[in-house]
């Protein structure tokens, strides 16, 4: 592709997207991929399984852009279409191509299968077609052109399309006119929130570069942050926007790039060769999660507590019942023996004790839904802090969990450990 701004639009397939059964994230990974070249995507769009309405939408798109990135529909099952709607949008036929054949047998073998003819549906191509490879997964990508168009089907599963796009891209990227020089820098934060973090730019930095492109996209738990510069020549100023947002915004910058607010808690521990214990409650084990979902987690992360219920508080990690039935679960008293008792059964150094009120229900007027309390530290330097966040309970256990990440890091860094968070609203 030559074009330096091509005119690039997506269609995604499965009625599982429209009815909500499955949540579209493929187009967000497409569409970052893209941006790495300076390729955006001006248009989506979404259909079910409709044969007709999939070929008409495919015609359109096709006969407006210079490419048009097909995702979904390649596997073995009936209402796998995009071979076929392909090939009737540019008048040619079905054909079994050698290539994606071969690709099944290798895949089959790899697994002690059979190749079979519902497997073999996934060798049926547009002729002409020319294979994109699927390094993990059973259905080959395609490609062809349909008039001046350019199209590209590429697999729904995640993890096939990820490796597929490393392909896609590389190979888009060499038929470039010219060297791309797009360069995007992201900075990780949490406990901003996209509004603040705007008007504090705008009031602080007024002056802010044309040639340095700013953008937010908010999550939970973290806001990314991310710079964008068209040219080499502009890497000065991106540079200099950085260090003013690091002035700016100080303490709520976790990492550069995807960094996760769990990854920069065990790499602090790696750091000083320490070790870390959960005790939870509310959050269920979500801290602990989010913790293992990092490889190499197990040098830092030995043990995690779930403790739900009273009387395995007091079993379990030696909560006195006396805290318990004074000062109830959501406590202070309490968390601080979740804490203390976590660390002495797991032999840890540092800990985070959760234990707070998700909602919707058990509320009341002195500990609100959203009411919780944190202890984390170690056994000499424990800290405990109440917070009220009123959010839908999953937002709730998230943000908590994420909290109780970032004191830790906090904690181990040496910086401010009373930091106040969007949408957070100050207890007691």
């Amino acid at each position: 592709m030559t074009d330096q701004n091509p005119q690039v639009q997506l269609l995604l397939t499965g009625s599982e997207i429209m009815s909500g059964d499955t949540v579209d994230s493929n187009s967000a990974m497409i569409a970052k991929r893209l941006d790495e070249l300076g390729i955006s995507i001006y248009r989506k769009v979404t259909v079910g399984d409709d044969p007709s309405l999939l070929k008409r939408e495919l015609a359109v798109m096709a006969a407006e852009s210079d490419l048009v990135i097909v995702n979904g529909g390649l596997g073995p099952t009936v209402d796998d279409l995009t071979a076929e709607i392909l090939a009737s949008v540019a008048g040619v036929g079905l054909e079994q191509h050698p290539r994606a054949v071969a690709h099944l047998e290798q895949w089959c073998a790899g697994r002690n299968l059979t190749l079979n003819a519902a497997n073999l549906k996934q060798a049926m191509l547009p002729a002409g077609c020319a294979v994109v490879d699927n390094p993990i997964g059973s259905a080959v990508g395609f490609e062809m052109a349909v008039g001046s168009c350019r199209v590209i089907c590429t697999p729904g599963v995640p993890g096939e399309l990820a490796r597929m796009l490393d392909i896609i891209v590389a190979s888009l990227a060499a038929e470039r006119d010219s060297p791309v020089e797009r360069r995007i820098l992201r900075l990780q934060t949490f406990g901003l929130g996209e509004s603040t973090a705007q008007q504090l730019i705008a009031d602080h930095i007024p002056d802010w570069p044309a040639e340095v492109e700013l953008g937010f996209r908010a999550g939970a738990p973290q806001m990314e942050i991310k710079l964008t510069v068209d040219s080499s020549a502009a890497l000065p100023a991106r540079d200099r926007c950085r260090a003013r947002l690091e002035q700016l915004f100080g303490d709520h910058i976790i990492g550069e790039g995807d960094t996760l607010l769990a990854e920069r808690v065990l790499q602090l521990l790696g750091e000083r060769g320490e070790t870390l214990t959960t005790a939870e409650s509310c959050t269920g084990g979500l801290i602990a999660s989010m913790l293992t979902r990092i490889p190499g987690s197990s040098a830092g992360f030995h043990a995690g507590f779930v403790t739900y219920a009273n009387h395995i508080k007091h079993a379990v990690l030696d909560v006195p019942v006396a805290d318990l039935d004074t000062h109830g679960a959501v406590s202070e008293e309490v968390v601080r023996a979740m804490a203390l008792g976590a660390l002495a059964k797991s032999g840890a150094d540092h800990v985070i004790a959760v234990s707070g009120i998700a909602g919707p229900g058990g509320g009341s007027e002195d500990k609100p839904v959203g009411t919780v309390w944190l202890a984390w530290g170690g056994r000499d330097q424990l800290r405990t802090r109440c917070l009220c966040w009123p959010v839908e309970r999953s937002l709730f256990q998230t943000m908590i969990a994420a909290a109780g990440l970032d004191m830790i890091r906090r904690s181990l860094l040496g910086i401010d450990q009373e930091p106040r968070y969007f949408h957070q609203r100050r207890a007691g």
